[in-house]
């Protein structure tokens, strides 16, 4: 199984984009994973909230095939504790080909994308920043993978 995290507009932050890298580093060692990024939409001043939501859905579309197994960060989503992701990440293994994570922008999905998605996992009933999102996901990420190698990040 392959993964892909696709996530909206560039990381600003230096402290964000050095720990992305940092787990991404770390993932590659466990799964073929790539990041891929969706430039910011430009002239977005006069749009409404469904019309910045319908633009993003089109470049978040062009890179989703419908063989790939589409799973929305979402604030609505499933939760799970780290060992419950880790198992529902191993249950995925052999079923699913190409597995992408969407972490949306500042204004979440359109519907056409939640029609798509084949789940939506929360990180947490808090609310967090689109961009730290991306972090907070690849360390759980990277924990999954060692939690199914029996390796010791993760103490529990």
């Amino acid at each position: 199984m392959r993964i892909t995290l696709i996530e909206s507009g560039k990381t600003r932050d230096p402290f964000i984009r050095e720990g992305v890298e940092l787990f991404r580093k770390r993932l590659v060692h466990y799964v073929p994973f790539k990041i891929e990024t969706i430039p910011d939409l430009k002239n977005t001043r006069n749009l409404t909230m469904k019309e910045v939501q319908n633009q993003e859905a089109a470049l978040w579309m062009k890179r989703i095939k419908s063989t790939d197994h589409l799973v929305l960060l979402d604030e609505r989503g499933k939760e799970f504790d780290s060992i419950a992701f880790a198992e529902h990440l191993n249950a995925l293994e052999g079923r699913v080909n190409h597995l992408i994570f969407v972490i949306g922008g500042p204004y979440g999905f359109s519907e056409e994308v939640y029609r798509k998605a084949q789940a939506k996992i929360s990180l947490s009933r808090l609310t967090f920043s689109h961009q730290l999102v991306r972090l907070i996901f690849l360390e759980q990420l990277y924990r999954a993978y060692t939690i199914l190698k029996g390796e010791p990040y993760h103490h529990a």
